[in-house]
């Protein structure tokens, strides 16, 4: 069994923490998606913190203050920010986060690790079947996902790992969406019905030929 991330004492407020923020950064920042946050939330250092149980992450601030300060410190002032939300219900945004949190525990390893694995898209699909039942059953099903995709890889991912690129730096050098990018390298769409144009985007960033990051 995986030795989780943190003591379980912080558990439950990591989990709704990130949960508060992903749901706070849908309804009132959409301009910047959760991919994009979840990235700057690596770059500015507070993934870290947060995937090692730093207290005053995890539990002594709220989602939506964590929110801010991960915001703000990319940005820059970014601007006035509304209130914490007061609802009675959550959304399913709410839950992405809310597991992730779960499943970042009990593995140890990064957001980022995860997210290459299971997208936000994906997350979405998993919702109608798994936000009801227990954290331990979705945490099973995710982990079943992420090892499928391990042992799928598809060629497109190998050689962007070769090169050293993560998703969004190959999405913005070669112009193609990153929840495109993000579907061909879990085959949720056929890269060998792409565009000539994007492929040939990507092997050209690759530095490889066309053919070579199709799947045969």
């Amino acid at each position: 069994m995986t030795t989780p991330a943190f003591s379980e004492l912080y558990l439950d407020d990591a989990m709704r923490n990130l949960g508060e923020m992903t749901e706070y950064t849908v309804l009132v920042t959409p301009e910047i998606g959760l991919e994009e946050l979840f990235r700057m939330f690596t770059i500015s250092g507070y993934a870290d913190r947060f995937e090692h149980g730093d207290p005053a992450v995890v539990s002594g601030m709220s989602g939506t203050e964590l929110h801010h300060r991960i915001v703000d410190k990319c940005y820059g002032e970014y601007k006035k920010w509304p209130p914490a939300l007061v609802k009675y219900d959550t959304e399913a945004e709410y839950w992405y986060g809310y597991i992730l949190a779960y499943v970042q525990w009990r593995l140890g390893c990064t957001f980022s690790d995860i997210l290459e694995k299971v997208t936000f898209d994906a997350l979405a699909r998993l919702y109608p079947a798994l936000h009801t039942v227990s954290e331990e059953r979705a945490f099973a099903e995710i982990e079943k996902m992420m090892n499928a995709s391990e042992n799928q890889t598809t060629r497109l991912q190998e050689y962007r790992k070769r090169m050293g690129l993560s998703q969004k730096e190959l999405a913005d050098a070669s112009g193609v969406n990153i929840r495109t990018l993000q579907q061909y390298e879990i085959r949720d769409k056929d890269i060998n019905r792409a565009s000539t144009d994007k492929i040939i985007s990507l092997a050209k960033v690759l530095k490889c030929a066309p053919e070579d990051i199709m799947e045969l």
